[in-house]
């Protein structure tokens, strides 16, 4: 069975990482992203299963008792959490896995895995990231300075990830995106899964051919 691998995707809010992402996966047919279990209320037009795993706070913190989570965090007042179990099924159905979390998000995963490829995304600069923020017209003055703060915050960590990506022109961006993703099924963890007799018969002493 051929192996996924697994990706982390991180982005202050604004940066264009969902749009992208979406976009990637129509490109990339064996990429997904992973459903992160949460506390919070659904928002109107969210589906359990689909959107996220919507439980209790003692159903998720059973499962943090249990050792369930690559990782999870509060964020507002509500719990997210990525499933260790609903990871390993999708690597193992042979998809690339992408994990949508913050960089403390990314520490835990790193903790537990060094298997694991890891994307920042970034805007073009700290106006038009505001100007974003703005024109999606969800949030008062009020919230978009928390959210400003809180991304300058989420930036100064881009160093720990292994690609960072401008958002500036989109399809520039999803190009680069795309470029990680492909180049990702190149590497050599992969490449002894998916195609071990090959390898196997192009370095064996006993192959036969004589030079």
């Amino acid at each position: 069975m051929k192996q996924g691998q697994l990706y982390i995707v991180s982005a202050p809010s604004g940066a264009g990482k969902t749009s992208l992402l979406n976009a990637l996966r129509g490109r990339l047919q064996y990429v997904t992203v992973s459903l992160s279990h949460t506390t919070r209320a659904p928002r109107p037009g969210e589906k359990d299963g689909w959107h996220y795993r919507f439980v209790s706070v003692d159903e998720f913190r059973s499962e943090v008792a249990k050792g369930n989570f690559l990782e999870y965090a509060e964020v507002f007042g509500n719990y997210y959490g990525t499933s260790k179990l609903t990871v390993q099924e999708f690597l193992d159905a042979g998809k690339d896995v992408i994990l949508e979390i913050d960089w403390q998000g990314a520490q835990q995963v790193r903790q537990q895995t060094d298997d694991v490829i890891s994307i920042f995304i970034l805007p073009p600069s700290l106006d038009e990231l505001e100007d974003r923020l703005r024109n999606r017209k969800q949030d008062d003055d009020a919230t978009i300075k928390r959210r400003m703060d809180e991304a300058r915050s989420e930036m100064s960590h881009y160093g720990e990830y292994d690609y960072v990506i401008f958002n500036d022109e989109f399809e520039d961006a999803l190009e680069k995106l795309w470029v990680v993703f492909r180049a990702g099924r190149s590497r050599t963890r992969l490449q002894i899964q998916h195609h071990k007799e090959l390898l196997d018969s192009l370095t064996s002493v006993n192959s036969g051919h004589q030079a």
